[in-house]
């Protein structure tokens, strides 16, 4: 007798190249799409999420007999008093800053002037060294901080956006329950999708927001002690990049050690290092990607392109929402899909391998038993 035949499979429409190819080429139109509307669609996110952080506020409120209008009012009188403490401190900040930089002008020429010296050691010409001098001075250093944060109008223009867009978010919000009550009886896997993006998003903003809080305050307190100038807005530069996983440490430590030598020199830097430095890589890489990590079911490497990914995309912004970017990206081509369910375990998801991994671990832990701990390791032994 011959082989059995092999189980036919239903073959797709399209080869799986061809299939992968137009996805990706799809993907790369999308992301041009929305870089290029950056200005719109970065600010109109933004506020949808801070509408999905204070929704259980006000479900907590109706729940408790409150009018849907007093409910709706009181959340985006809320949201609006967090932005206006934010911007205030933001604005004092930067105004020290503007007023500081200038005062140490004379260091700053004397750091230029002995970095030149190290760069024509090592063979650099004129035109490179005088670049890096005149890199060096306040008014330049404002001008790359301000390019950073984009000019006033366009400040004041997402600003605008970000407030029209959560008064108008917050009135459709109180609609939502019943949007996806309706959608329950049609599409359930959408709504369960969209379910767990919310609950998602709301629990990373909150993991995040906490421990960015204790880390800027600690940050503060420290470079208070150790006299470093600006501690304020260093503290809320570290509150903020303590939104970019993985490298928003090493961005927030570079102005501390910067203005520390100007003030300190070298004991002043290592003591930022090691006490700035120590508690705050403790902080962000081992207990922020732990409860993060937990919190949104992403994996570290994920998470990490994320951020070289939507800072790409949409600038500086994107690295701060580079999570809630990637969940809602996620939540439409996986979980809204039954189907596609099985990818999900690839982005970090360890609910379907917890089992496999618990018998991983067994295995691991029986072997290391019959070996005793008085035998060699056969991985060690020589080969006859």
């Amino acid at each position: 007798m011959g082989p059995e035949p092999a189980e036919s499979y239903p073959r797709p429409g399209l080869p799986r190249s061809a299939t992968i190819l137009l996805a990706l080429a799809s993907a790369a139109v999308v992301a041009f799409g929305i870089s290029a509307m950056r200005g719109i669609f970065t600010p109109v996110f933004f506020a949808f999420v801070l509408t999905l952080c204070v929704h259980p506020l006000r479900r907590w409120m109706q729940g408790r007999g409150v009018p849907r209008g007093i409910a709706t009012g009181t959340t985006i009188a809320a949201v609006f008093g967090l932005l206006t403490a934010f911007a205030a401190v933001l604005v004092a900040s930067l105004a020290q800053f503007s007023a500081l930089l200038p005062q140490y002008g004379p260091q700053l020429a004397q750091l230029g002037a002995s970095l030149t010296q190290s760069l024509e050691s090592v063979g650099f010409g004129a035109e490179q060294t005088q670049a890096v001098l005149e890199g060096l001075t306040p008014g330049r250093i404002v001008g790359f901080l301000g390019g950073l944060l984009g000019n006033v109008a366009s400040l004041v223009g997402g600003l605008v956006v970000i407030l029209t867009m959560l008064i108008l978010m917050a009135v459709d919000g109180s609609k939502i329950p019943a949007l996806l009550t309706h959608l329950q009886f049609h599409r359930p896997a959408l709504v369960s999708a969209f379910n767990g993006f919310g609950g998602g998003v709301r629990r990373y903003m909150i993991a995040t927001t906490v421990l960015g809080m204790a880390q800027g305050l600690f940050n503060w307190l420290v470079l208070v002690i150790l006299q470093v100038p600006g501690a304020l807005l260093w503290g809320l530069l570290s509150f903020i990049c303590s939104f970019i996983p993985n490298i928003g440490y090493f961005i927030a430590i570079v102005p501390p050690l910067f203005f520390g030598f100007l003030t300190g020199g070298w004991p002043t830097v290592l003591a930022v290092i090691v006490i700035y430095g120590g508690i705050n890589s403790i902080i962000q890489s081992i207990i922020q990607p732990k409860y993060v990590g937990n919190a949104v079911a992403l994996s570290e490497t994920i998470t990490f392109l994320s951020v070289l990914f939507w800072a790409t995309i949409l600038g500086p912004v994107g690295a701060i929402l580079a999570v809630p970017l990637t969940l809602l990206v996620r939540t439409i081509l996986l979980d809204s899909d039954p189907s596609m369910a099985w990818w999900r375990p690839l982005t970090g998801d360890k609910k379907d391998l917890n089992v496999i991994l618990k018998q991983e671990d067994d295995a691991i832990r029986a072997r290391r038993a019959r070996r005793g701990p008085d035998s060699p390791d056969p991985g060690s032994m020589p080969k006859a």
